[in-house]
């Protein structure tokens, strides 16, 4: 049964991504065709076709390996210099057909050429009106970021709706009241076991503390949050110690004396320090909200994902070593979409989570690698659709500051030119991807990780 529920996990999350991967084609499809332009496929994965179907003037269909999907829009690249004079030739049927040069001047060139050459394979003379290269700047922009949007929203709306309802599981809020009274003081190393004779009594123990008392004051200073109690609490080191909590409505008045012992700096500092301790385990809950809330949580997500893209090279390098024994995997680390089936899998077949709890982490994964896949995609390097954003914007720019100096229409941006870029970041991105799923194939992250 555990092995059905594994494999439940993972086909949700394949699932829910090849669905996301379906509907950030459409973000850019559906803008595409509103705006005249001709769209002749839409595929969800990549390799041999396993099915496809005719509608229109648009095939689509499903390939081998669900690693993305495309959208085929006539006309992506303007024709170059090399277009040979009388472009406009008959074919055998007596169709006319635009052909261009094969350049053979260089490597680069000829990647170029080979690139536009296939590009205008496609385009016929009814499509001369159609081809996305001519649309204004603005549209371009808004078919090119539609799919990243996409993602974003859906990003969005599960976030949203987790954090209504159920909260949010990386913002836990702790609170000024014990949710756990500690018998003795043991090392911070050894938290969790079994108390023994030569183990001290705890002060908060030997004060009479109960789980659900809230704190009032410490030593006289009114406490408002936990962060605050937790200092006075540190630095008391081993003096007397008078506290006033509420319990049952009223106020009792505590007395012990915290004694000083090795403990970690903070949740994310294990360096240990000698420090006042009372015996007690705050009481957590998770912070919720609405649409603001759920605004202002993506704001700092962003700001992690751009940090976070800025060291991916780096963190695959990371990913690398461990797969050869070198050193660790980072718990942390990015991950596949194999990873991340992998701990869909592990969460729906663990035996002590509850289903809300299963459902959440589903979803908030979901949502994570939709908000990542959209601002990975916003990236202004070709061929992610930043880079043809950037493309779009920057023609817009230079035709504007044609027209305030008076000078001619420097016409339209040649992203063929830049494709020499875009081959080397795709086999960067490529080799990446590799190395993330060997990664979660030899050293895979766990939940217990």
């Amino acid at each position: 049964m555990t092995a059905l529920y594994y494999l439940l996990g993972v086909v949700i999350f394949v699932v829910a991504i090849l669905a996301s991967i379906g509907l950030h084609e459409l973000g850019h499809m559906i803008p595409a065709k509103r705006f005249g332009g001709k769209v002749t496929q839409y595929f969800i994965g990549f390799g041999p076709t396993v099915w496809s179907r005719q509608v229109g003037e648009t095939e689509y269909g499903v390939k081998a390996i669900p690693l993305g999907g495309y959208v085929k829009i006539v006309g992506m690249l303007p024709p170059g210099a090399e277009q040979l004079a009388d472009e406009a030739t008959v074919d055998a049927d007596g169709n006319t057909v635009t052909r261009v040069r094969k350049s053979n001047t260089g490597m680069f060139t000829q990647l170029i050429s080979d690139a536009r050459a296939a590009e205008w394979e496609l385009v016929r003379p009814e499509d001369s009106e159609r081809l996305f290269y001519k649309l204004p700047s603005w549209k371009k922009v808004v078919v090119m970021a539609g799919g990243p949007t996409v993602n974003i929203v859906i990003a969005f709306l599960i976030f949203c709706a987790v954090f209504a309802t159920y909260g949010n599981p990386s913002d836990p809020q702790v609170d000024p009241v014990v949710a756990r009274v500690e018998a003795c003081v043991v090392p911070a190393a050894e938290a969790g076991r079994v108390c023994t004779d030569e183990d001290p009594v705890a002060p908060a123990y030997e004060a009479g503390f109960r789980e659900g008392d809230r704190f009032v004051s410490f030593n006289g200073e009114e406490i408002t949050d936990w962060r605050q109690l937790q200092g006075l609490i540190r630095g008391n080191d081993d003096g007397r110690a008078e506290i006033v909590v509420e319990r049952g409505g009223e106020e009792l008045t505590l007395t012990t004396n915290t004694l000083v012992t090795a403990r970690p700096t903070s949740a994310t500092d294990a360096t240990e320090q000698q420090v006042g301790f009372l015996g007690i385990q705050p009481a957590t809950h998770l912070q919720t909200g609405g649409v603001p809330y759920t605004l202002e949580q993506m704001g700092g997500m962003t700001v992690d994902t751009v940090q976070a893209l800025a060291t991916l090279p780096a963190k695959v390098w990371d990913v690398a070593q461990a797969i050869v024994g070198l050193e660790e995997r980072d718990p942390a680390g990015p991950v596949s979409i194999v990873g991340g089936g992998r701990l869909a899998g592990e969460t729906v077949s663990h035996d002590e989570f509850p289903v809300a709890d299963k459902t959440v982490f589903l979803l908030m994964l979901i949502a994570g690698f939709n908000f990542f896949i959209g601002m990975f995609n916003f990236l202004p390097l070709l061929p992610l659709d930043g880079g043809h954003i950037a493309s779009a914007l920057w023609e817009a720019v230079r035709r504007r500051l044609a027209r305030l100096r008076g000078r001619p229409d420097p016409g339209y941006v040649d992203a063929a030119k830049l494709l020499p870029v875009a081959y080397v970041v795709a086999s960067a991105m490529l080799v990446m991807g590799a190395v993330l799923i060997v990664g979660d194939l030899v050293v895979p992250l766990h939940l217990e990780g």
